[in-house]
């Protein structure tokens, strides 16, 4: 794999495959709500899930999921409240992590559910 967004951009496919597995509706991929993006928007049951996907091609640096911060779960979870509102839903939702790493030839996904929440002021 070379650079930075095709290595981004196979990883969310591979995470879109392994949520079909487990029988996971993909509602959205790459959904977009003023400089925010949000990689999958999914339903599991009566439960919407948004999913960040994180993918290295190298274990070197640590576990790719470590690699979401707080400024970027407060946009995931600023672009999905918009979501919400413009689809006019009323599901619970759940903000979920996708860690994929390519090492060795082997593709390790992890798939943390309720891996942030949205904090209440």
């Amino acid at each position: 794999m070379q650079g930075n967004k095709n290595t981004g951009d196979w990883g969310e496919k591979q995470a879109v495959l392994f949520l079909k597995e487990l029988n996971y509706a993909i509602l959205e991929t790459n959904w977009r709500y003023k400089k925010f993006e949000i990689d999958i928007i999914a339903r599991i049951a009566d439960v919407l899930v948004f999913v960040e996907v994180k993918t290295r091609a190298s274990d070197e640096y640590g576990e790719p999921e470590t690699a979401v911060s707080l400024k970027k779960q407060r946009f995931i979870i600023e672009a999905a409240n918009q979501y919400i509102i413009n689809k006019n839903l009323d599901f619970e939702a759940r903000f979920d992590i996708i860690g994929i790493t390519f090492v060795n030839n082997k593709v390790k996904i992890k798939h943390l559910n309720d891996a942030f929440y949205p904090i209440v002021k």
